[in-house]
């Protein structure tokens, strides 16, 4: 290697000056335009500075948003309500999720304490987002909440998400308030059915502070499916997006007429009785209030199975998508089980409870199809079971064990992709193979049942 003095021994001493790229030149008119806009440019650069702060400390963090009392808006118990929002500055594309749980129509069940119960009774606390004990799962408990997901990816993970909790026993929808003194009369029990209430909060809410959506996914898992449902009218006509989706999981409206009977239409002894316990026909009920906003074509709103087949027609360019298992055993029990006294006749075993409930559950859901069916804009997925939460919810833990072999769809994640696209037809898929199970080997399915048997 040359030594360092042979090195600079070969280097001229001086290098040759190199020509100089001319420098542009501003017209001189230009060059004042500059000057006169330097101050009012640092002045809205200072201005801007402490609320660009302000927002990038709350973006990609769940935010809790507190309803004031004056909303009208709170939970079952009479705390305030809140929800969450966790934002990103890259888009205006938005997912809102409705939670899901039980419901109630007496003092115990609006206690809580089973899976068919009124969820969080206790109200929603601030943290509750940090909690892992409660539904949410620290946002995990479905892939829609959570930026990266460990089980699954899905594109909304970059949008702004809201997480809408559950805590009125409504299922998003009740504007009454109830004393229950049937399992107690010495004590007895204010519950506050504010869901529709909570719902219109949300929505004025996120007019006043998210910008306009190019894209709205409104989505919830169970009693947020039908949550999702009742309340897209309100979330559209507040926000106005440029775009927008529904994926009701697991909380259909099934078709259930008040002139028909039981036996023709098995959700109708339910129907009536969350119609009057929750006020959904009263003044300012959620009924009445649809068929103000809409009267040309909400005019019947004795079959609440016709509020599916409403939304299409007054959004004919929005994408609407309905999911279910073909066996789910758990909102088939909420909506039958206290209602007919031969599904539990004779104390029969778990599977033998499951198969008479699923009777009455097939027999709506052909009903529901056929109602859906003619509009053009509604989807749906019906895939038979999946080993996790007794077939209930496609979209919570993960999409595994949601496939349609006989279809050649991997998981309800193709349905969901096709929700959100722009043009084609909405996917329509019903299973038929009713033995079909997902693969042994597959350890994607293998972990989302192991996390599944655990909460």
């Amino acid at each position: 290697m040359p030594s360092p003095a042979l090195l600079s021994a070969r280097l001229p001493a001086r290098l040759p000056a190199q020509p100089s790229a001319p420098q542009p030149t501003l017209p001189p008119a230009a060059r004042q335009v500059l000057r006169w806009l330097r101050p009012a440019a640092l002045t809205l650069a200072a201005s801007l500075a402490p609320v660009m702060a302000a927002h990038a400390a709350k973006w990609f963090a769940w935010e809790a948003v507190e309803m004031p009392a004056a909303t009208g808006a709170s939970c079952g118990n009479g705390t305030p309500y809140r929800f969450f929002v966790n934002r990103t500055p890259f888009t205006s594309k938005t997912v809102v999720v409705y939670e899901g749980g039980g419901a109630c129509w007496d003092q115990a069940a609006c206690k809580g304490g089973t899976l068919l119960d009124a969820a969080n009774p206790e109200g929603i606390p601030a943290n509750y987002m940090a909690d892992i004990n409660k539904m949410a799962k620290l946002g995990l408990v479905t892939p829609f909440t959570a930026r990266i997901h460990p089980l699954q990816a899905v594109q909304t993970q970059s949008w702004n998400i809201v997480y809408v909790p559950y805590c009125t026993g409504d299922v998003h929808t009740g504007n009454q308030v109830n004393v229950y003194t049937d399992a107690d009369p010495a004590q007895p029990l204010t519950y506050f059915h504010r869901g529709d209430k909570n719902g219109r909060a949300l929505a004025a809410w996120l007019k006043a502070n998210l910008p306009r959506p190019e894209h709205l996914l409104v989505t919830g898992f169970s009693a947020g499916g039908v949550g999702s449902t009742a309340q897209y009218p309100t979330l559209r006509t507040a926000l106005n997006p440029r775009r927008m989706a529904l994926l009701a999981d697991s909380g259909p409206l099934m078709i259930a007429p008040r002139t028909g009977t039981p036996q023709q239409y098995p959700s109708l002894p339910l129907h009536n009785k969350i119609r009057s316990t929750w006020g959904l026909d009263g003044a300012d009920g959620i009924l009445a209030r649809l068929q103000a906003q809409f009267p040309g074509v909400v005019q019947n709103t004795d079959d609440l199975g016709l509020v599916g087949t409403a939304l299409a027609k007054v959004y004919p360019q929005d994408r609407l998508g309905f999911a279910v298992f073909q066996e789910d055993a758990i909102f088939s029990a909420f909506s039958y089980q206290k209602f007919f006294p031969d599904i539990t006749a004779g104390n029969p075993g778990d599977d033998e409870r499951k198969a008479r409930l699923n009777v009455r559950w097939r027999q709506d859901i052909d009903r529901w199809i056929a109602a859906l069916a003619p509009s053009a804009n509604v989807g749906w997925y019906l895939p038979n079971r999946r080993d996790v939460n007794d077939s209930h919810c496609l979209t919570i833990i993960s999409f595994a064990g949601t496939g349609i072999r006989e279809a050649s769809l991997k998981d309800v994640g193709v349905f969901v992709d096709n929700l959100l696209a722009t043009q084609g037809p909405v996917l329509r898929a019903f299973e038929q193979d009713r033995t079909a199970q997902p693969s042994p080997l597959d350890l994607h399915w293998l972990i989302t049942k192991f996390v599944g048997s655990l909460i």
